[in-house]
């Protein structure tokens, strides 16, 4: 098993794109503050130069860091699928090559997004105006979001996992963590004991963590994305671990 990991280490450090991707972000991420900083000091009546809009930017794109998390997750499970057979003969289990996979992408992945948070936070606090719960408030609200990105990121795994497409993964993707609340209090409507059942969809849980980082001066943690995240994690994971040790290997 070492050795296995070791060698998908060693691939995915060879992969450009993760290089890219990490770089694109962080480059975003400065352009955004140093956009507001600019408007800010050269339009008197600016009203967003603001540490807190300038974080909402992230509260906001819980979807987008999912997509973000397919593409990390991309590295191990896009053309490099083609050598699981030949590890296979090798002796490598189905279930250490599915869990290696899995550990390797979602440590890299794990460790931009704080690297992401604490730069946002350096920018935000020296280049924009902040109040004193800023950051506190910034700080919860990711606690918050950070078991449904993290669903979706282990989500991604399994159907990559399961050789579903890439167009068909991200669509599924942005469905769950975008919009289906709007189809659940569509579907669910006209019952009474189902009417409210929209409220519990990622998408909805996403979009009040955001409402009341906007809303509110004090922002408080909230259980029901913990308890979400981990059941869909959860799921996902046993089912695409199960599913991976049967399936044929071409």
């Amino acid at each position: 098993m070492i050795n296995y990991v070791k060698s998908e280490h060693y691939r995915l450090l060879r992969k450009k794109g993760l290089y890219f991707t990490s770089l694109a972000c962080f480059l975003l991420i400065a352009a955004a503050a140093f956009l507001l900083y600019y408007f800010g000091e050269t339009e008197p009546n600016f009203p967003y130069s603001t540490s807190k809009f300038f974080y909402s930017n992230v509260i906001s794109g819980g979807a987008f860091i999912i997509i973000v998390g397919f593409i990390f997750n991309f590295a191990l499970t896009g053309k490099d699928m083609s050598l699981i057979k030949q590890s296979v003969s090798f002796g490598i289990s189905r279930n250490v090559i599915f869990w290696s996979k899995l550990i390797l992408t979602f440590s890299y992945f794990l460790l931009t997004c704080v690297v992401g948070i604490v730069f946002m936070i350096v920018l935000g606090e020296n280049l924009l105006n902040s109040d004193h719960q800023s950051v506190s408030n910034y700080l919860i609200a990711c606690a918050n979001m950070a078991p449904l990105v993290l669903s979706g990121f282990f989500l991604t795994h399994t159907l990559k996992m399961m050789k579903v497409g890439d167009v068909y993964v991200i669509i599924l993707l942005l469905f769950i963590y975008g919009f289906s609340s709007n189809l659940l209090r569509l579907l669910f409507r006209p019952f009474t004991g189902l009417s409210e059942l929209y409220k519990y969809a990622p998408s909805t849980m996403l979009n009040d963590n955001l409402m009341n980082f906007i809303e509110n001066d004090i922002v408080q943690f909230d259980y029901k994305f913990l308890v979400a995240g981990i059941v869909i994690s959860l799921l996902a994971l046993l089912l695409g671990a199960n599913r991976f040790s049967n399936q044929n290997i071409d």
